[in-house]
């Protein structure tokens, strides 16, 4: 009877738990903040019919930046649902340490996949402001990562983690996924 208490739940309640993870955390951070910067008038947003090729240019950028950066935050929602058992929510992490796809290349993905949104919506805005906001969320994960999140993990995966954290970089990729169980000189951070 305990271990069903401690099942993951599946269905309906998984999908509002993953709803609700995304809507608290990556859609405020790339939609709520960026749309108050810009609506508060502070932000100078160049979006004219008439486009000249920088326009042209920074619109393209942006729409890399911020395809690739759902793309990555969709794949990882996707990870941590089904091979984690979690959502990428603290209140609700994944229940298994997730080390497969794009966590071979990179320790945070989610993030970079949320950095790229933020540097797109300000290209593609042209707003300085909400690229102060893309370092500032940088600088507030690039703080709390290693003095919280990392600890914690350590403490729920153990040596599984610690491993893990030796071969795999925290913000830069690596150039060739990792292999767990298999001897690599190159290490993460």
């Amino acid at each position: 009877m305990q271990e069903n208490l401690q099942a993951p739940r599946k269905g309906l309640g998984m999908f509002l738990r993953h709803v609700l993870a995304i809507l608290v955390l990556p859609a405020t951070v790339t939609v709520v903040v960026p749309c108050l910067i810009v609506s508060s008038g502070s932000s100078v947003s160049r979006l004219s019919p008439l486009a000249s090729p920088l326009d042209i240019a920074a619109k393209l950028v942006a729409a890399v930046a911020m395809a690739g950066g759902i793309a990555l935050v969709c794949v990882t929602v996707w990870q941590f649902a089904t091979l984690g058992r979690g959502t990428l929510a603290p209140w609700d992490p994944p229940r298994r340490l997730v080390l497969t796809g794009v966590y071979r290349y990179v320790r945070n993905p989610m993030i970079s996949g949320v950095l790229l949104v933020l540097v797109g919506e300000a290209v593609g805005l042209f707003s300085p402001e909400v690229l102060a906001w893309a370092a500032a969320f940088f600088a507030l994960n690039a703080t709390l990562i290693p003095l919280v999140e990392e600890p914690g993990l350590e403490r729920r995966f153990g040596d599984e983690y610690v491993e893990y954290r030796r071969h795999v970089p925290r913000w830069i990729p690596r150039a060739r996924p990792w292999e767990p169980g298999r001897f690599q000189e190159d290490g993460g951070d």
